[in-house]
């Protein structure tokens, strides 16, 4: 099934939640203010598009497509970003709230998460290898078999990483960041 193309477009203002957002691929184009919370945005391909300032939690993204998508000062709570086609599959994060959201098994190679909100996040199974969290609070975050190598966690804060469960070759952290990695010894460090 061949969509429509939507290309270099802006969309302003716009709430999704009355308004049905037509199924297509979008190319270039720009979601500002806009609600998309609880909407169905599965079959949709989002190719260098950009999402600003727009609510966007709980949406449902089977099969949907996001390459090089960029979501700056968004609200992604509870998305299951592993339901998303995975094929070239890629975003960057700036300033967004992401709780509660998953990235099971999601290949994240090279992603940034600036200033991101990422707490109870599932990256479980997850490729992260290269990916830089910028100041993100990872609070409850759950790492288990991921890939973080050459990952950047020095600025962020509060995650807990199990370097037994996790491929942590030639990742960066800070002094205090690195405590965290001892955790699971229950060591008593002062």
């Amino acid at each position: 099934m061949n969509l429509p193309l939507i290309i270099d477009q802006d969309f302003k203002k716009i709430d999704y939640t009355k308004k049905e957002l037509l199924k297509a691929e979008y190319d270039s184009c720009r979601f500002i203010d806009c609600n998309f919370s609880e909407t169905y945005l599965s079959n949709i391909t989002f190719t260098d598009c950009k999402f600003i300032n727009s609510n966007l939690s709980s949406i449902k993204v089977k099969n949907t497509t996001f390459k090089d998508a960029v979501f700056t000062e968004c609200k992604l709570l509870g998305v299951l970003f592993n339901d998303c086609n995975p094929f070239l599959m890629s975003f960057t994060f700036n300033k967004s709230n992401l709780n509660f959201s998953s990235f099971y098994k999601c290949n994240l190679n090279k992603t940034n998460f600036n200033t991101c909100t990422l707490e109870n996040i599932d990256f479980s199974e997850t490729n992260l290898s290269q990916a830089k969290f910028i100041e993100c609070n990872l609070n409850k975050s759950v790492f288990n078999n991921s890939n973080l190598e050459k990952a950047d966690f020095r600025s962020s804060y509060n995650f807990y990483i199990n370097p037994e469960l996790n491929s942590l070759k030639q990742a960066k952290f800070s002094k205090e960041g690195a405590l965290n990695l001892l955790k699971s010894y229950n060591l008593d460090i002062e």
